[in-house]
C-alpha cells in the first residue's frame, strides 16, 4: 500500500484489540499523520449522528485529506442475540412499539421504520462499512477533497485485504 507520507489520514476503527498499531505498521502512513478514531462499529448510522460529527471535526480541525472506515474479518455481526434480549424484556416491550410507531409515521428522519432494524444496521459489516463510507462520501460539510475509502483487513494472518 503506497500512500503520501505527508498525507493525514483518519482512520475510523471499531474496538478490535492491536488495530491500531497494526494501521501504523501495515499502511506506510508516517505515524505522525495518522489520526485514529476508534468506536464500537465503525459505522455511521446517521448523517448527522456523533460519530459524524467527530470525522468532520477530525477533518477541518486536523486537516485531515483522506478517510478509511476500516472493518476487520474477526468482527462477527450477531445483532440477533442482542434483539432477542431487548424484546424479551417486559419494560421495553411497550417502549418499542412506540418507537416503531414513531420510526414509522412521525419521524422520516429514521428511514429504518423499526427499532429493529435500526438496531441492526446493515446486513453484513460489509454492508454497513459501504453505507457508511457512502454517507460520509456525499456529506454536504465535508469538503469535496477529502478522499474516503474502506479497508479490510484480515486479522488472521495479519494482511491488508483490500482498499476500495
Amino acid at each position: 500500500m503506497s500512500r503520501d507520507e505527508k498525507k493525514k489520514v483518519l482512520f475510523v476503527i471499531g474496538m478490535e484489540q492491536k488495530l491500531e498499531r497494526f494501521i501504523k505498521e501495515e499502511t506506510n502512513v508516517n505515524p505522525e499523520n495518522v489520526l485514529i478514531l476508534q468506536t464500537y462499529q465503525p459505522v455511521v448510522s446517521h448523517p448527522f449522528d456523533d460519530l459524524m460529527r467527530d470525522i468532520i471535526i477530525a477533518v477541518y480541525q486536523d486537516h485531515v485529506e483522506e478517510i478509511v472506515v476500516v472493518a476487520t474479518n474477526d468482527y462477527q455481526k450477531n445483532t440477533g442475540d442482542i434483539l432477542n434480549k431487548i424484546y424479551k424484556n417486559k419494560e421495553l416491550q411497550d417502549k418499542i412499539q412506540t418507537f416503531d410507531y414513531l420510526f414509522k409515521n412521525c419521524m422520516p428522519e429514521f428511514p429504518e421504520g423499526t427499532v429493529s432494524l435500526w438496531l441492526q444496521g446493515g446486513k453484513t459489516l460489509k454492508d454497513s462499512v459501504q453505507k457508511t463510507v457512502n454517507i460520509i462520501r456525499n456529506h454536504p460539510l465535508l469538503p469535496s477533497n477529502v478522499k474516503v475509502k474502506e479497508l479490510y483487513i484480515d486479522q488472521r494472518n495479519e494482511k491488508l485485504s483490500e482498499i476500495v
